[in-house]
């Protein structure tokens, strides 16, 4: 690791303690959610970077599949975020839950709420985010993977819990400059590389300007589903209860997705540069660290490289406070347990390092986590906004939840690949729905409701 970087770096990583210090609050409301006082543009720096940690993932993706990471990973979570927050934000905020979980258990049950609990704990592992910064330590200091897992799994567990909620969302202020000023930095130099954009255009290979990448309708129709994940992403949800009022939740998704679009337009095109100019790179999830390395000058690089930091542990330490959450207060809702808290933190974070090592592309995390979560918990969250009668009971929830996330897993790990080609989110969305939509149908015909069934109007309307 050279000067420049090695100074930034430190530099980066004081910021990140000295802003994590502050007072820790008692109530979960204040802990867990700010006290639900993040005005617009706080919401816009935490929601934003929160959900662009998978920067290498990105870069992978596009140096691999070429243009079509915007049809797949842009173009789906623009119009999953944009209905999110027509149409479900407001109400959630209204709603003064705390959690996913919390919200299960108002409008199904505790059963439905701990299987929830499960599904949310899995899902903010921060193990694709682990696997990134591993693979940055890795390349900067040449020690092993698993000293580098080690390097970042600890540092991320040391700072996130200090203050709560309030200490992501400062380290996040931070952290949205940096992500966009190191790809501001490194993208004009590269295009002077390949002769602007009409040069980077006819040099890629033919695959690479296909609106598929090769892979096929499914292999895209799939991750336009998978996009629907933002419909039951916890740090979504979270944001939104953190909000001070109904149109800060609604108006800060909106213009989190302008940005969002900017961003997708710097980080596409400079992984495209990358395809051209590294044609040769044998790790694709190290493009953009490969292409500052061979272009940038030190004091840049090293500006680019934190960048990098910044993007990835953005997200790592929300997810990683969102998995602690979820055992300090989900599984034993009403009072926060901060020791709970702290040792979830730490418990997240070994065992994403853990997972991590058995991984070589946060792609695929992506892929099989986004499966998982998006059958599981889809159907139950869309229809908490639905009248009484139109949702489906309780045991139908909890039957739902627990068979189609089994279904995505053992179609995920299949012998042999997905039966029949199959994706795993097809057959796993196909149970939920055999659970709810029968259940939904009996109620709407008179069934009966029971109490922790009812829903009070005033609460999503």
């Amino acid at each position: 690791m050279d000067g420049p970087t090695l100074l930034l770096l430190l530099a980066y990583a004081s910021l990140l303690l000295w802003l994590s210090l502050g007072r820790s609050e008692a109530s979960p409301a204040q802990y867990l959610l700010a006290g639900r006082k993040l005005t617009l543009p706080a919401l816009i720096l935490t929601l934003v970077t929160t959900w662009y940690g998978g920067i290498l993932g990105v870069g992978e993706y596009t140096w691999r599949y070429g243009i079509s990471t915007w049809i797949v990973f842009g173009v789906p979570y623009y119009l999953a975020a944009i209905l999110f927050a027509l149409i479900l934000a407001p109400r959630l905020r209204k709603s003064e839950a705390v959690s996913i979980p919390d919200l299960l258990q108002r409008y199904y049950g505790r059963g439905p709420a701990l299987t929830g609990a499960v599904g949310v704990w899995f899902a903010t592992l921060p193990v694709a985010y682990l696997l990134m910064l591993a693979v940055l330590i890795h390349r900067l200091t040449g020690l092993e993977l698993v000293y580098s897992t080690l390097i970042g799994a600890g540092f991320s567990a040391w700072y996130v819990g200090a203050s709560g909620f309030r200490a992501v969302v400062r380290t996040d202020a931070l952290q949205f400059f940096l992500m966009y000023l190191g790809f501001a930095i490194l993208l004009p130099l590269a295009l002077r590389e390949t002769g602007g954009f009409s040069g980077l255009w006819a040099a890629l290979p033919p695959s690479h300007r296909s609106w598929d990448g090769g892979l096929g309708w499914q292999g895209v129709l799939v991750w336009y589903l998978i996009a629907l994940q933002t419909v039951v992403e916890p740090a979504f949800y979270q944001r939104v209860f953190a909000a001070k009022d109904q149109r800060t939740a609604r108006n800060g998704v909106l213009i989190s997705v302008c940005f969002w679009l900017l961003f997708d337009f710097l980080s596409t095109f400079t992984a495209l540069a990358a395809r051209v100019l590294l044609p040769e790179l044998k790790d694709p999830l190290q493009a953009y660290p490969a292409l500052a390395s061979s272009l940038l000058p030190s004091w840049a690089a090293a500006i680019f490289t934190v960048s990098l930091f910044a993007i990835i542990m953005s997200t790592l330490d929300s997810y990683l406070f969102l998995s602690a959450s979820t055992m300090g207060y989900d599984f034993k809702p009403g009072r926060i347990e901060k020791g709970r808290i702290r040792a979830g933190i730490w418990l997240a974070a070994l065992i994403s390092g853990i997972a991590s090592l058995f991984f070589s592309s946060a792609v695929r995390i992506w892929h099989d986590i986004g499966s998982i979560l998006t059958s599981a918990l889809l159907l139950p969250l869309l229809a908490i906004h639905l009248p009484p009668r139109l949702r489906p009971t309780s045991r139908a929830v909890e039957a739902s939840i627990i068979c189609s996330a089994l279904t995505a897993v053992i179609w995920i790990g299949w012998p042999g690949g997905y039966p029949a080609g199959i994706e795993p989110m097809f057959p796993a969305l196909g149970v939920a729905c055999l659970f709810c939509i029968p259940s939904m149908i009996l109620k709407s015909r008179g069934g009966r409701i029971s109490e922790s069934e009812k829903l009070d109007n005033s609460t999503v309307s």
